[in-house]
């Protein structure tokens, strides 16, 4: 099942407190990005992040998941309509995130 584009844009209107969100549609999914770097995605209408340290100590009792098959799991962001939170969530990420690989 495909994520639909209002869920995207929920999303995003709840990260809109965040300078420079931004994502990219793949294959039916949308790869979310904070300031340049990867910190999850809409996977099924879920909103899932990357495991980093940081995520996994804010959420401790976050169900991991699998985005789709044969990837790694991450994390289910159960709060999402919590601003604060998801915005304090990916400024504390941002540090552990890997950069962004450059294209050839």
């Amino acid at each position: 099942m495909a994520s639909n584009k209002d869920y995207l844009e929920y999303i995003l209107e709840l990260l809109s407190d965040l300078d420079d969100i931004s994502y990219r549609a793949m294959m039916g999914e949308y790869i979310i990005y904070y300031r340049g770097k990867v910190v999850g995605g809409i996977y099924d209408n879920r909103f899932l992040i990357k495991p980093v340290k940081t995520a996994l100590a804010m959420m401790p009792d976050a169900d991991l998941e699998l985005p789709y098959e044969g990837a790694k799991e991450m994390l289910l962001v159960d709060d999402v309509e919590n601003r604060e939170f998801l915005r304090e969530l990916l400024e504390t990420m941002y540090g552990e995130l890997p950069a962004q690989k450059k294209k050839k």
